[in-house]
């Protein structure tokens, strides 16, 4: 909240993704209007506003008032010889559209409020985002060993709610429609559940998966003495 502390209007980049706060996005810029953004962001806070939209589906042009965002803050830039640009950005905050601002960019300028997750019992959130935790830990354990990966994964056990439940939106393979509505909710309890009840249904596949793929590795042979009786 501390970095968009004053901003009352966010430049608008509406893309069919959706970006998390603290997960970072890499982006192409080439559009002529979206490198003109770029220009003008660079010398004020180096902040923008993404938007969920996909064009191909909607019935409207542009994001409607009322829509959720993600702020995201450009952290590297690499410049092409062309004008076109790769950058590294990363979610801050969610916002919410409140209205457009007439401008004389040919990008969309947006006045907006910003939101976090509100209150919620400690223990409940906390027994919530242990469950999520384990679960996606044994299903990013499966998903190494079905490609034949052997780095030790991270500690995510003691990663706050809210950020842990960000983090696991942003790395789960759902459609985007399904994110957006995980990064609209103002519960951190409540996109936990939704999580864990994702991520249950889905870890015995993972796990009996790679199974069979070890399995596979070994000629079929599990490694253990057959006994008979």
């Amino acid at each position: 909240m501390d970095r968009v502390l004053g901003v009352r209007e966010l430049p608008l980049f509406p893309l069919p993704v959706v970006l998390f706060p603290g997960v970072p996005l890499p982006l192409h810029i080439f559009e002529p209007r979206y490198r003109e953004m770029l220009a003008d962001i660079r010398i004020s806070n180096s902040l923008f506003g993404l938007s969920y939209f996909d064009s191909s589906t909607s019935e409207k042009d542009v994001p409607a008032i009322g829509d959720i965002g993600c702020v995201a803050e450009v952290s590297e830039e690499q410049d092409l010889p062309d004008g076109r640009a790769n950058i590294l950005t990363i979610g801050l905050i969610r916002f919410r559209i409140d209205e457009y601002v007439d401008s004389d960019t040919p990008y969309l300028v947006a006045r907006v409020s910003f939101f976090e997750d509100r209150e919620e019992d400690d223990e409940a959130v906390a027994d919530r985002s242990r469950e999520v935790a384990e679960t996606f830990t044994r299903i990013a354990r499966a998903v190494r060993t079905l490609n034949d990966e052997r780095a030790n994964l991270p500690d995510i056990s003691d990663t706050e709610p809210q950020r842990l439940s960000f983090l696991v939106a942003a790395a789960m393979e759902i459609d985007a429609e399904v994110k957006q509505e995980l990064l609209e909710l103002r519960s951190t309890g409540e996109r936990l559940r939704r999580l864990r009840d994702m991520l249950v249904r889905a870890v015995t596949s993972y796990e009996e998966r790679a199974r069979i793929h070890e399995l596979a590795k070994s000629n079929g042979h599990s490694g253990r003495k057959i006994e008979i009786e």
